[in-house]
């Protein structure tokens, strides 16, 4: 089993409209609604691909217990800890070209006995599980080290722990030593605070990063695919989407089937890549089943660390 932690999840609405123009008053299609956050995400992908998952998530409001219904209707147990407040909504505007906009509500502030809650709830979870995940924005004042908090709750459990965070939060995470993160390329460029213009540069990074005490490395990179670093080596993988319908929820696609997988070595790179191409092709924040991602597709390489990765979406 994979235990999910989402710290600030989100209903994810979802429009689409030929071009977005400041100002103007945009007419747009029938709009789509999904259980949204890093976590959840994965939960998701995971269920899709048949790996039993649960997805563990403070809940408060209309909108909370909408969650938890659309969470249902996808087969995804979840395990929610109640909250004061309302679960935040966020809007995702796709234009026809594929560009994504995002509007996102900062969330609620948990109280202390919320938090301590959310965090009992996950290292009591993560005792029966293989890993552990913690992942997304954090809720409003909560500070920086949760993701570090849960961590070390889930390490202490006897879980894998793998992290997908961004600035401070990341940072202090990474502090911890999960097992695995998985940064986009301006999250690392963040964490390692100067742009990575190259292959070799990210590289450089990932194993400085494994050098502190994370054990794992796997960088999403866009059209440029991902970049695995851990014990038995480095490896880059590419493939290319047919079509890019929406970029949210890629790289969580991407994590749930390097987990699916088995969390190590080219092969769950492959997977990876296979499912972050997969759920780019589709609608909102859907996430892949097996028959949408095609891992022959991937192409595995040695690290060229010569490649530029100008213009890579991150």
């Amino acid at each position: 089993m994979i235990v999910t932690v989402t710290p600030n999840p989100s209903l994810d609405r979802t429009v689409l409209v030929d071009a977005l123009v400041p100002g103007a008053i945009h007419r747009v299609g029938p709009a789509r609604l999904d259980p949204g956050g890093k976590g959840v995400n994965v939960a998701r992908a995971l269920t899709a691909a048949g790996r039993p998952a649960v997805a563990v998530l403070p809940s408060g409001g209309a909108e909370g217990a909408r969650m938890a219904e659309l969470l249902a209707a996808e087969g995804v147990p979840v395990v929610e800890v109640p909250i004061e407040a309302a679960t935040r909504s966020n809007v995702t505007v796709v234009e026809a070209g594929g560009t994504t906009s995002k509007f996102n509500e900062p969330g609620p502030e948990l109280t202390g006995a919320e938090r301590a809650a959310l965090e009992g709830k996950a290292a009591e979870l993560a005792a029966r599980a293989d890993w552990l995940v913690s992942s997304g924005s954090l809720p409003a004042g909560d500070g920086t080290d949760l993701h570090a908090r849960l961590v070390r709750a889930g390490r202490g459990a006897g879980a894998r722990v793998a992290v997908d965070a961004s600035g401070p939060a990341l940072t202090a995470a990474c502090q911890a030593g999960p097992d695995l993160i998985k940064p986009n390329l301006q999250e690392l460029s963040e964490l390692a605070g100067r742009p990575l213009r190259r292959l070799g540069d990210v590289l450089a990074v990932a194993t400085e990063v494994r050098a502190a005490g994370v054990r794992t490395v796997l960088v999403s990179l866009g059209e440029h695919g991902a970049l695995l670093v851990e014990h038995s080596g480095a490896w880059h993988a590419t493939s290319r989407a047919a079509a890019v319908r929406s970029t949210v929820g890629a790289g969580d696609a991407a994590l749930a089937g390097f987990l699916h997988a088995g969390g190590t070595g080219p092969s769950a790179l492959r997977a990876a890549v296979a499912h972050g191409a997969a759920a780019v092709g589709l609608a909102g924040s859907r996430m892949p089943g097996p028959h949408q991602v095609r891992t022959a597709s991937v192409r595995v390489h040695e690290v060229d660390e010569s490649l530029s990765l100008t213009g890579a979406a991150a």
